[in-house]
């Protein structure tokens, strides 16, 4: 039970010493609407401090005084670092907008009028300039088939093909 508990304790301190960045990107094609659903959720306060060195300003994202400014940072941000390629054509995503769900940022976007693609790439590289060890979990979803990989800081891009 020492040994045990030892082991726990030192995994706990390591954590608090080297924390990790790890962000997670959901794309799912709807067949029945033909839309392209993307949700990103990344740690509040990563997003958050990102957002402030690249826009040298200054504000809350739980309780933003203008959510509208903050829609804007998040849909330029994530326009710059997450982008989506179907069948060689990239796709314009559309941010939707955001929620705070406990310590995270739920970011969602979508894309009209999307056939299922045959092969997905993307490219996410969410959070790389703050952090070298950001881990980028990418899930895609078309017809009904689940693939899933991890991009890890330097590397941005994974295809799947369906």
């Amino acid at each position: 039970m020492g040994l045990l508990l030892c082991k726990w304790w030192t995994v706990a301190w390591m954590a608090i010493l080297h924390p990790f960045y790890v962000s997670v990107t959901e794309i799912t094609h709807n067949a029945a609407k033909k839309e392209l659903e993307v949700s990103c959720r990344i740690f509040a306060d990563d997003l958050e401090n990102t957002l402030k060195v690249q826009y040298k300003t200054s504000f809350d994202i739980i309780k933003p005084v203008n959510r509208q400014q903050v829609d804007k940072m998040i849909a330029e941000y994530l326009s710059q670092h997450l982008q989506v390629t179907l069948d060689g054509k990239k796709v314009p995503l559309h941010f939707l907008g955001y929620k705070i769900e406990e310590d995270a940022v739920w970011s969602f976007l979508s894309a009209d009028n999307i056939p299922a693609p045959k092969k997905v790439a993307v490219m996410n590289d969410l959070l790389y300039q703050q952090h070298p060890s950001q881990i980028n979990m990418i899930h895609v979803i078309v017809g009904g088939k689940r693939q899933s990989t991890k991009l890890d800081n330097p590397r941005a891009s994974a295809v799947m093909e369906f």
